[in-house]
């Protein structure tokens, strides 16, 4: 299979979907809802909107599954840019229009907003995408609060290991905060249409 080639998962899913399996859509809602419902409530923080931000997406990914194009990324990342747009829709519509004497004001809170919820995503997708012994050693270190020789012990490694798999973690998790170019997406979510 070639490189660029999309999972065999992905290319079934989008032709069952095209054929208008309802079942189709039933599997890739339990395979991606909580990502959607995750991100789209890390975005607006407010549980109504992200359940009618989820819905939305799934009704689009039913309506339109030829718009996937395979050589953007995978099923995956096209239905988190999904969710993203139609977040970042959903935050330009409750936060005001641009006019009046506060716009300015209204709109760079919005695009900070925007912004840090972009990161939050991101460096979800990171954590959720990154090999299971670095998740596994961040998840000891941040969550268990463990030092790096308790977590090296839980994971039977030496202690040196254990550091470089934080390191390494780290390292990846920075990279949710670099700000892309206005042209991208988010790193895991493929290129913009």
């Amino acid at each position: 299979m070639a490189k660029d080639a999309p999972p065999r998962w992905d290319r079934r899913m989008q032709q069952r979907l095209a054929r208008g399996e309802a079942a189709a859509l039933g599997e890739l809602f339990d395979r991606f809802a909580a990502l959607v419902h995750s991100q789209a409530h890390r975005m607006l923080d407010d549980e109504d909107a992200a359940d009618q931000v989820t819905r939305e997406v799934f009704g689009d990914v039913w309506e339109n599954p030829d718009a996937y194009d395979p050589r953007h990324g995978s099923m995956r990342s096209w239905v988190a840019r999904l969710t993203h747009r139609r977040s970042v829709q959903r935050l330009r519509g409750t936060h005001g229009g641009t006019e009046g004497p506060d716009a300015d004001a209204r709109a760079e809170e919005l695009d900070h907003r925007v912004l840090k919820a972009t990161a939050a995503a991101r460096a979800d997708y990171i954590v959720a995408s990154m090999p299971a012994p670095l998740r596994a050693a961040l998840e000891l270190a941040y969550v268990q609060r463990r030092d790096y020789r308790q977590a090296a012990a839980d994971l039977g490694v030496t202690g040196d290991e254990a550091r470089r798999r934080l390191r390494l973690g780290l390292q990846l998790l920075a990279t949710a905060n670099t700000l892309p170019s206005a042209d991208s997406a988010p790193p895991g979510y493929g290129p913009t249409p």
